[in-house]
């Protein structure tokens, strides 16, 4: 009796706990955009039928959890965007699972690793200021030991802090942005003039002086992009004004939308250069692990002698269409084996029924035509048969009566 009392116990603790998990993820509904406006949302659009969203759940109640327990002012909820797909195209949810964080007129994409810890971080990043002050060295030194880099505007108000605070509210998605004064900074940071933008790494500063940087992420073997063109990265900085009015650039994780493009497979990490106006690319010939490496991949396609691959003409067009239907057929086969048996067996079995049924109709048809021919006379040359027949025993009548009339008996000649 004290073992079942006792089972019974954990039995309800244990949904106690359960519930009170899964109440720190709230289900959303189509009525969540009119009441959204006031509160930051960590929001998680998901399909029922995706097998990377099923992997996710766990994830994301323990998300909840942490955020919840920790006092961060981040709502977390989930939506069916299958079950509410207007209110998922108005956030420009294109894929399953999409995590955004939604704080005011805004809306911040997730694309880094789909763990408790990274989602966490990100939330609580984003969700904070853009540009967060350091009024003392002694918490410049504390940031410092807490993150690989610091993004620092020194300086007051100027043209300059409009263009960072606009680069820090877009690309608060990948690093922390500061600001502080020029007493706050180390002794042995040197500034020529202020306003500036500094980058600290490693021991070491870089000043932004209205040029292009590029970032290299040793760490990842991953390059990012130029400062107040495009993304952020951390670890190595290079002037790069001189081919900043032509390139872009970025970093993407995974390597997904690029083996679509160049219908392969890309190894990660890899750098390639991609031409958006005619959908051409280029590939290192041989790996690149350093910068110089780097400059002169992007000088061979400057001065043309990379070799160009794909393009948008009519064959690579038919190729990639190709390609894409044999990916998303394989995608969900591989997320969701029955459901891709019914999405495509059950148009194949139609399809076979109806050419069976088409060819036994025809079959039938041919045997009633001969059935009827039966029924009127049989076939044909069976018709002609029995004609010839007839006219050969019309002819041999006439014979085998005059043959009657010459071989009369002695004694009816007499009577004749």
């Amino acid at each position: 009796m004290a073992e079942v009392k006792a089972s019974l116990a954990c039995g309800v603790i244990a949904a106690f706990l359960s519930s009170a998990v899964l109440a720190f993820v709230e289900d959303l509904d189509d009525t969540f955009k009119d009441t959204r406006v006031n509160d930051v949302w960590l929001v998680d659009f998901y399909a029922p039928w995706c097998g990377y969203c099923k992997k996710l759940e766990p994830i994301w109640h323990e998300v909840g959890a942490e955020l919840k327990s920790s006092g961060s002012p981040v709502r977390v909820g989930k939506m069916d965007a299958t079950a509410y797909s207007g209110m998922a195209s108005e956030f420009g949810v294109r894929g399953y699972p999409t995590i955004k964080l939604l704080k005011g007129d805004l809306a911040y994409n997730y694309k880094g690793p789909r763990t408790k810890d990274d989602i966490v971080e990100f939330a609580n990043r984003v969700a904070g200021p853009a540009v967060r002050a350091l009024p003392s060295k002694q918490m410049f030194e504390h940031m410092m030991k807490r993150h690989d880099v610091l993004f620092v505007y020194v300086g007051g108000d100027s043209p300059l802090k409009e263009k960072y605070n606009d680069a820090a509210s877009e690309l608060i998605v990948y690093t922390y942005f500061f600001s502080a004064s020029e007493e706050a900074l180390p002794e042995s940071v040197s500034l020529p003039e202020l306003p500036a933008v500094v980058v600290f790494k490693d021991g070491g500063y870089f000043t932004y002086d209205g040029k292009y940087f590029i970032f290299l992420d040793r760490r990842k073997s991953s390059f990012h992009s130029a400062f107040f063109g495009c993304n952020v990265s951390l670890s190595h900085a290079t002037d790069f004004s001189c081919i900043s009015r032509d390139f872009q650039f970025g970093h993407m994780d995974g390597n997904d939308y690029i083996n679509s493009l160049i219908m392969g497979e890309v190894t990660v990490p890899s750098v390639i250069i991609l031409n958006t106006s005619n959908e051409q690319y280029f590939l290192p010939s041989e790996p690149i692990e350093s910068m110089e490496q780097l400059v002169q991949f992007i000088s061979s396609v400057l001065n043309g002698s990379a070799q160009a691959y794909g393009g948008d003409g009519i064959i690579q067009r038919i190729k990639r269409v190709a390609f894409d239907a044999r990916s998303t057929i394989m995608s969900v086969f591989r997320s969701s084996p029955l459901l891709g048996c019914f999405l495509f067996g059950l148009p194949l079995g139609v399809i076979s029924l109806m050419c069976y049924g088409i060819c036994t109709a025809e079959s039938d048809d041919g045997s009633d035509d001969i059935d009827a021919l039966k029924r009127e006379g049989l076939t044909d040359d069976e018709e002609e048969e029995e004609e010839e027949r007839q006219r050969a025993a019309a002819l041999e009548g006439p014979e085998e009566e005059d043959e009657d009339v010459g071989e009369k008996d002695p004694e009816e000649k007499k009577t004749d």
